[in-house]
């Protein structure tokens, strides 16, 4: 029935547009062609200049309403993240006044030259000096730009500073997977031949033939330390997925079969921007930015910022992943020697 109805509004709207042109015509016919077409273009001329003044009073009237509501506001978490918006906001620059320059001068040439008595079009096929003028130096600022914007990619895709720890994360229909290396600092390898859902072995880390992934830790969240390098390594399972961090300003595709990376540092801890923001229920997201299927809006992981002290003592409090795919290998806690106890009993007793 909603079907229906919507198939029945189309025709309606249809028939009223068609028999608006209709009327149109013969309002034409009765008033002369080309009267109402003078007519018609004096009124479309003052529309344009209209148009003009509200399209910019709606642009920036939106950009009152809004502004603060998006991140801009809050400032970018991470230390890269700042060079980042600097590029951002050159290019909304360049690109903001080309786009006020040409608008002002398409409506404005459109109010100006409408059609007169006593004016004649100017034909103007070809103009090398021109063509090249507006070729060329559009070309050079998106060369500029775009230069700019590989080298910071090379930067962040690169290898990262000294003292910086690696975190891997794992993208799947619909949710993230975090890993971390154990006191050894090496992630253990993975096979996806090895991936074994009901073993618990989901991510197919290779235990049997790789050591240095006995102490390797899993968690549900992501902890960084706060003034740290963190290289994430990316993967994903099924289709492609997208590591967005929007509050660091980074992002990364998740591609099956194809480990990518990305570094960062982050600059305040999560209790940090719980305060800045005026948020007390704040927390960084990680937000998959590529559509991955009808989950996709569900598909989010936390990530929690905090001192150095705070982030080894969350690591210490962590049990490696190989003890829970094989428990029996876990380490028996230690039992009381209660020989001495009883011996001490006796001898109160005497």
């Amino acid at each position: 029935m909603k079907e229906f109805f919507l198939v029945a509004i189309g025709i309606l709207v249809f028939v009223i547009i068609f028999q608006i042109a209709k009327t149109s015509e013969y309002v034409s016919v009765l008033k002369g062609e080309e009267k109402s077409r003078k007519q018609n273009n004096r009124i479309n001329a003052f529309l344009m200049i209209a148009f003009l003044v509200l399209g910019f009073i709606g642009a920036w009237y939106c950009n009152e309403l809004y502004y603060k509501k998006t991140l801009f506001p809050q400032g970018s978490a991470s230390v890269e993240g700042e060079e980042i918006d600097s590029m951002m906001m050159i290019t909304i620059a360049i690109t903001g006044v080309v786009f006020v320059i040409t608008q002002l001068l398409l409506f404005w040439f459109a109010f100006k030259y409408q059609e007169k008595d006593n004016r004649k079009a100017f034909y103007f096929p070809h103009n090398n000096k021109l063509e090249l003028l507006w070729t060329t130096v559009p070309a050079i600022f998106l060369t500029v730009l775009v230069v700019f914007g590989l080298k910071f990619w090379f930067k962040i895709t690169g290898d990262p500073p000294q003292g910086y720890h690696t975190v891997e994360i794992t993208g799947h229909q619909f949710g993230w997977e975090i890993r971390y290396p154990g006191k050894d600092g090496i992630l253990g390898k993975k096979n996806y031949k090895l991936s074994n859902i009901p073993s618990g072995n989901d991510l197919g880390v290779d235990f049997v033939g790789d050591d240095k992934s006995w102490d390797d830790l899993r968690t549900t969240e992501m902890h960084l330390p706060v003034g740290r390098p963190v290289k994430l390594v990316i993967h994903a399972q099924d289709v492609i997925h997208n590591v967005g961090l929007a509050h660091f300003r980074m992002k990364m595709d998740a591609v099956p079969g194809i480990p990518t990376t990305m570094w960062f540092t982050p600059q305040f801890t999560t209790a940090e921007m719980k305060e800045k923001t005026g948020n007390p229920n704040f927390t960084y997201e990680i937000s998959c930015d590529q559509m991955c299927g009808k989950g996709h809006f569900s598909m989010r992981g936390v990530i929690v910022v905090e001192s150095e002290a705070d982030y080894k003592k969350w690591l210490a409090s962590q049990t490696p992943e190989y003890f829970r795919v094989f428990p029996d290998k876990a380490p028996k806690p230690a039992t009381a020697d209660t020989t001495k106890v009883q011996t001490a009993s006796v001898d109160l007793k005497k």
